[in-house]
């Protein structure tokens, strides 16, 4: 007597992760990542890669890129390719406690006045009054006044970007105190703070995650156009910003002394940019274009 083979069940598959598949439809998501990855293994490794960026060989001032100097060096001597790695390093020190500051002070000003009525107006007025000046011109006034160091970049460019954060965050406030589970939960008793930490503040993160490697980018921008002007960290410091300005004096006789301290801010401003927009297509479903059962 024959007996039924059945034929065996194959394992569903398994879906693939959101993140994947948002990357794979975008190759310009992987370039941003690809174009930060490598500069944040450069700024971390910077002191395996490079040598040191303060020694100075007078007598190889202004050589041309070489195997012994793969940049070049500079009018006194010092290695360009050392200091333009240790300029990654300050910048994503920079750019990161930027986003950190802006972030902190721009989401509790814009949870404070969208949620509280009677701080609305005060707290935004304020806001308002810092974005009327230019990014710039305040953030070289609020130099001027604490002095050249790194900590004082980092305070003044975070000053600068923080209002825009705030009013990204009212904004989504505004929208979610009006849905029905906060209504719900209002009319049970939950706490403000309660409210605030739970239901509100996690579904306002999504465009306030996409801003911030748009901050990050301008934070860099900014950092090297303060030090360009002389008014950002200190000029021993190796900074991208630093570089260029010395470099302008001998753009004719040393070209490269420009080309490379500006073309590692250009592919790292254009990472964080490929790789913002990757990130608003990963947490708007609109933006995505994917049904809800592919997600």
């Amino acid at each position: 007597m024959s007996t039924l083979v059945l034929p065996r069940a194959e394992p569903a598959r398994r879906a693939a992760p959101r993140w994947l598949i948002v990357a794979v439809r975008r190759k310009t998501t992987l370039v941003g990542a690809a174009l930060m990855a490598v500069t944040l293994v450069v700024g971390l490794g910077a002191p395996l890669i490079a040598g040191n960026p303060t020694h100075m060989d007078v007598v190889g001032r202004l050589a041309s890129p070489s195997r012994a100097h793969w940049f070049g060096t500079d009018d006194v001597g010092r290695d360009v390719f050392s200091r333009v790695i240790y300029g990654a390093r300050l910048s994503l020190l920079i750019g990161a406690a930027v986003v950190a500051f802006a972030f902190v002070v721009g989401v509790l000003c814009g949870l404070l006045a969208g949620y509280y009525q009677r701080l609305d107006n005060p707290v935004m007025r304020i806001m308002d009054g810092l974005m009327a000046f230019p990014a710039i011109i305040l953030a070289i006034a609020l130099m001027a006044s604490l002095g050249p160091s790194v900590l004082n970049v980092i305070i003044a460019i975070g000053v600068v970007h923080a209002p825009r954060v705030a009013r990204l965050v009212r904004g989504s406030v505004l929208v979610v105190r009006e849905t029905a589970y906060v209504e719900a939960a209002r009319a049970l008793g939950v706490s403000d703070r309660l409210l605030l930490g739970r239901h509100i503040l996690p579904n306002c993160l999504s465009p306030v995650i996409v801003q911030g490697s748009f901050v990050f980018a301008a934070a860099v921008l900014t950092e090297a156009a303060l030090s360009f002007l002389g008014v950002g960290v200190p000029p021993f410091v190796p900074s991208w910003g630093n570089i260029l300005a010395e470099g302008r004096l001998y753009i004719q006789q040393a070209p490269w002394l420009v080309l490379y301290p500006g073309a590692a801010i250009m592919l790292t401003v254009f990472g964080l940019n490929l790789l913002g927009d990757g990130l608003r297509d990963l947490l708007d479903p609109k933006l995505r274009g994917l049904s809800p059962e592919k997600q």
